[in-house]
């Protein structure tokens, strides 16, 4: 399973640790336990300062397939059920070094938030090795079992637990529990994690109450291509940059396939957010991730407020918080995310392998996600609403070469039906005779497009009837000194090359305006 140049790059990184680390695997019986002894031991083959034990845990863990990190013989409370590869290797390698004494990438508002939870808090992360988002959850969730001795989590692996998929009837992932009961599911990210903490107790902020920066000169809200490029042609300005992000990286993150951004062929969102992130570690730049932006107090120094608590005076913003999935909006789709109703055809098709399933929406991404479907599932229905699909022609000529893809064009979705808390059928109707049909089926993939992130700047700029940040030729809004760019404003053309170039065009207009406008400071020092 580790190829030499695995192995050889673990080498090298445990030549970093400060402390002694051990897998603690629980004996037993299990047909896939011969395969993970042998990764485990691979791994600890690497170094003196990993180490590989077969031991009774009294309960502690869950079976013969699972497996927990002590570091300098204590307890982390990190514990992986299953055989952490594909996706989630990275996940194992990052515990193990983390745990080992390697710095968190969890910033320090965040840490002091996680430090004061009080109470035992046991987490389950079910998750497929197929999912991209998954590891994302499990790494949080490690590193705040890092932080606080009263938390615990654990990986499991949907595919070698059937029977426990079963019985709580998981149909997504990742799919949260907290002390056995759903936290959290569908598509989580870290900073969703940490505000459901702060909903259990809001006491959780007031450790950061009061806490700021410097006064910057430019605060970047959003981690998306245009947020990174708007924050690098600030920095090589040489001016005072924060980069605010509940999810660094954004959609694009989620998009397997990318080859329209130019100079490079080929790449795939995770790869391009790994690049944006290392091009951006070359400034110095000021990264709050995973927290979101609560509210903007206007002024010649706005005040950002955070959801950690902190607040952040800046000279000028930049607002790029992109956009997100749009809902279909219909009975039973709220209710069933995560049993039968899906936004990411690459993590949850392999959970509907062999079955029938809808896609809504006949733009490029209804009918890519189709195309990614039909090799998993028994068949896929496409259902457009307009009379024609919206997608490019090639796309559809290659759907329409598929034996298992139907597609119904003038399809308005009624509602989502649902059989003992898992999606059973789905109800539409012909919107040319208006008749109603249902269609039995056990998943819906919704692919209608996205909502611009702009909901905190209501009555601070203008926006649209649709949401849009209301921007000018130069990337201006209606406030003075705050700046917007990307797929969360009006300009046409929802693209990652577009985006950046937006950015960029964001902050030299920030630039000039920074020029032109000082601060009161500024004037009194002159």
């Amino acid at each position: 399973m580790l190829t030499k140049e695995i192995l050889q790059a673990l080498k090298g990184y445990a030549e970093s640790m400060q402390k002694e680390v051990t897998f603690v695997l629980q004996t037993g019986e299990h047909s896939k336990r011969d395969e993970l002894v042998t990764f485990l031991s691979d791994i600890a083959g690497v170094s003196d300062n990993i180490q590989f034990e077969q031991r009774d845990t009294a309960g502690v863990l869950r079976s013969a397939l699972s497996f927990l990190i002590e570091a300098d013989g204590e307890d982390t409370g990190i514990r992986f059920s299953g055989i952490p590869a594909g996706h989630e290797f990275n996940s194992l390698v990052l515990a193990m070094l983390h745990a080992s004494g390697t710095a968190l990438k969890v910033d320090d508002s965040l840490q002091s938030i996680i430090k004061g939870v009080k109470e035992d808090l046991n987490f389950e992360v079910f998750i497929s090795l197929s999912c991209h988002n998954c590891p994302d959850v499990v790494q949080a969730l490690n590193q705040f079992a890092l932080i606080n001795p009263h938390i615990k989590t654990e990986m499991i692996d949907g595919g070698l637990y059937p029977n426990l998929v079963a019985e709580r009837d998981i149909q997504g992932v990742p799919s949260v529990y907290l002390n056995g009961e759903l936290f959290a599911n569908g598509k989580v990210e870290a900073g969703t994690l940490i505000e459901k903490l702060i909903e259990r107790d809001p006491s959780l902020t007031e450790a950061n109450k009061g806490q700021s920066l410097p006064l910057q000169d430019v605060t970047v809200i959003g981690g998306g291509p245009a947020g990174v490029s708007a924050a690098i042609y600030s920095a090589r300005k040489g001016l005072n940059v924060t980069l605010i992000a509940d999810r660094f990286g954004g959609q694009v993150k989620d998009t397997m396939g990318i080859e329209n951004l130019i100079s490079v062929s080929k790449t795939t969102g995770p790869e391009l957010v790994g690049n944006l992130m290392e091009h951006m570690k070359d400034y110095d730049i000021t990264l709050k991730e995973h927290v979101r932006v609560d509210s903007i107090d206007k002024g010649h120094v706005k005040t950002i407020n955070l959801s950690s608590g902190e607040q952040i005076a800046t000279r000028s913003v930049i607002v790029a918080t992109g956009a997100r999935w749009r809902e279909l909006g219909v009975p039973g789709e709220r209710e069933n995310v995560g049993n039968g109703v899906a936004y990411c055809p690459h993590c949850d098709g392999p959970f509907f392998k062999g079955k029938d399933v809808a896609v809504i929406g006949g733009g490029n991404s209804g009918i890519e996600a189709a195309l990614d479907l039909a090799g998993i599932v028994k068949s896929v229905t496409v259902f457009e609403f307009m009379p024609e699909l919206k997608a490019d022609q090639v796309l559809v000529n290659q759907a329409q070469k598929r034996d298992n893809i139907n597609i119904i064009r003038n399809a308005a979705t009624r509602q989502i039906v649902a059989d003992n808390g898992k999606v059973s059928a789905i109800e539409y109707q012909d919107r040319a005779t208006e008749q109603v049909h249902t269609l039995e089926l056990a998943g819906v993939f919704v692919q209608i497009g996205l909502v611009p992130n702009s909901q905190f700047l209501e009555g601070v700029i203008e926006l649209t009837k649709h949401g849009e940040v209301d921007i000018d030729e130069k990337c201006n809004t209606s406030e003075p000194g705050i700046y917007a760019a990307g797929d969360v404003t009006t300009v046409p053309y929802k693209q990652i090359v577009v985006s950046m170039g937006e950015g960029a065009k964001a902050s030299l207009a920030a630039f000039e305006y920074l020029l032109t406008h000082e601060t009161d400071e500024e004037v009194e020092a002159a």
